[in-house]
């Protein structure tokens, strides 16, 4: 990585060479000037600078500064050869701006003139505190030389002379590199020179291959409310989808927060109005816009909670405000619950429906907190009554159309049952983990009997449907009564349950695998290997008549009822073992 700290040094209070002609400009060019100056110098986390009635009026304040030991006012008068006593008028209407601007009760009293005062006009302005707690200071000549200093941009912006050498600098880009450190310092100065073409706005650039990129930037927190800047936007006819479309709608509508981009395919012309720099009308763009998401306060409480036609409550989720916005159309309400975000977008107008807009991942979720997000989609789909409050203060409600076909909402609770089954058996088996969005169609039938077993309930197990064994060729009457021609009832313990999902293994523990209607498949011959003496070696298969399959229940786990009664599984296109 190459160090740019050395080629990116701004050297503040640097003077470019240029010089504000206070005495030619006029009154409205130095109110612009200064105001533009006392913006930089004060507006920030320390202060809040505001330009009052654009010239003050009869309230004795042009420029004020908000700060946390008191209110400062500074008072522009366009002296050039300043208010000697020989000069009616002049020390009046100062002492009249003065005193009026003391019925707010200023810490700090400032007069702003384009002149080096001289001794007698500094002692005029001395007296002027006799009486008031107020500083009475002045911002003279030199002192906006050098404000102006500790800014040079700001200067440069004012000083069109700096065309003269921006051509010079467009100049030297034709010229060869020496290195890297030419090249950042070209682009830094280039970038200085941006900066001069507004008091307010400035671009950002950036260029990759044949490609530049230009993003504007405020050059102070005041600068859309003194230079607002507006964009409206003319799309090709059938080249801009639906999707594009309500993304626009979102965000220009209704100030959500997201980025947008039109292609140059879908935009026909981009109209910007605001500062002469920047007005225009451009094609053959593409447009993005990132807009920036609104503070709010950390900790902000928000509920959703639906309801009957009736306005009973059938669910409520909590959550956290993350966002506000306001559009052309409407306000927007954005939600953090449980981790998945739910944008709610209220029109101005009261006779149009408020929407809901809800954006979730399941991915690397588990269980529980899977099927919290995904209740919500239920609900929305189904339609009904919405109710939204922030800190307990009601900010939306409405009602949804049912908007979930029959299919989707089927899938949903199919989805719920599974995260269901598996929250269950994790919990069993201690076993923690994300809960897998793919599955086999075995790997859901084995959790869904794990699910049942759990809870002491008997199933029939669909992978089981035969039993082999080989004989040891041991004789005895309970080996003997297990050939006798008839059904029989076996139950078998093996040392453990364990099944699969993904990557993961739950071991549920011992199980009991029986039938009360077996047949042994090979019994004459298995007989007859026994007379011999041969049974040794000899394989038998036990299989449940009628082609069912065997049952199975989980050992120590208590039960109200029978675990012989079978239960049905309930799996969405499974037929259900017998």
């Amino acid at each position: 990585m190459i160090s740019e700290a050395k080629a990116s040094d701004r050297r503040r209070g640097s003077r470019s060479g240029m010089a504000i002609e206070w005495d030619r400009i006029g009154q409205p060019e130095f109110d612009r000037r200064v105001e533009a100056l006392l913006y930089r110098m004060f507006d920030g986390p320390n202060g809040h600078v505001t330009a009052v009635n654009g010239r003050g009026g009869d309230r004795g304040i042009d420029v004020e500064v908000a700060t946390d030991r008191g209110l400062r006012i500074f008072q522009l008068k366009y002296y050039p050869d300043g208010f000697p006593g020989s000069v009616r008028g002049r020390r009046t209407s100062i002492k009249n701006s003065f005193k009026t601007a003391m019925q707010h009760q200023p810490v700090e009293w400032t007069l702003v003139v384009p002149a080096t005062l001289t001794p007698s006009e500094r002692r005029f302005l001395d007296k002027l505190a006799e009486g008031h707690q107020v500083v009475v200071s002045v911002m003279d000549r030199p002192a906006l030389d050098n404000g102006f200093a500790d800014f040079p941009n700001l200067e440069a912006t004012f000083t069109r002379d700096h065309l003269r050498e921006a051509a010079r600098d467009f100049n030297q880009e034709q010229a060869l590199l020496y290195d890297g450190d030419d090249l950042i310092e070209r682009v830094r100065r280039l970038g200085e020179r941006a900066d001069t073409v507004h008091e307010d706005w400035t671009w950002d650039f950036e260029r990759r291959g044949d490609e530049v990129t230009r993003t504007l930037r405020a050059l102070h927190p005041q600068a859309a409310q003194r230079s607002p800047i507006t964009i409206s936007m003319a799309s090709r006819p059938g080249r801009m989808d639906d999707q594009l479309t309500a993304a626009i709608n979102r965000t220009w509508g209704f100030g959500i927060a997201e980025e947008v981009t039109v292609p140059p395919e879908a935009l026909e012309r981009l109209t910007i109005s605001g500062p002469e720099f920047i007005a225009g009308h451009i094609t053959d763009a593409t447009l993005t816009w990132r807009p920036i998401t609104p503070a709010v306060p950390p900790g902000v409480d928000a509920e959703i909670s639906f309801r009957t036609a009736d306005d009973v409550v059938t669910a409520r989720h909590t959550g956290s405000l993350t966002s506000v916005g306001a559009g052309a159309l409407g306000t927007s309400i954005e939600i953090d619950v449980h981790g998945a975000v739910l944008q709610m977008m209220l029109p101005f107008n009261e006779d149009t429906d408020a929407t809901i807009r809800y954006n979730y991942n399941l991915d690397g979720r588990e269980p529980g907190e899977a099927a919290r997000v995904l209740r919500i989609q239920q609900r929305l789909l189904q339609g009904g009554g919405v109710h939204v409050t922030i800190d307990g203060t009601p900010a939306g409600s409405g009602t949804l159309p049912a908007t979930g076909t029959p299919e989707d909402l089927r899938h949903i609770q199919q989805m719920l049952l599974y995260f269901a089954d598996l929250d269950v058996v994790q919990r069993h088996c201690e076993a923690f983990f994300p809960a897998p969005l793919t599955y086999t169609g075995r790997e859901r039938i084995e959790l869904r009997v794990a699910r049942l077993l759990i809870e002491g309930k008997c199933v029939s197990y669909p992978f089981a449907r035969s039993l082999s064994f080989t004989l040891n060729g041991r004789d005895s009457e309970q080996v003997r009564a297990l050939f006798e021609d008839r059904t029989q009832c076996v139950r078998i313990v093996p040392p453990g349950f364990e099944i699969s999902l993904g990557e993961h293994q739950l071991d549920l523990g011992p199980v009991s695998l029986f039938h009360v209607q077996l047949r042994i498949e090979g019994r004459e011959a298995a007989l007859a290997a026994l007379d011999a003496g041969q049974g040794a070696g000899q394989q038998i298969t036990l299989r449940p008549e009628n082609g069912e399959c065997f049952r199975l229940y989980l050992e120590g786990v208590p039960d109200e009822h029978t675990p012989l009664a079978v239960t049905p599984l309930l799996l969405d296109g499974l037929q259900e073992p017998r």
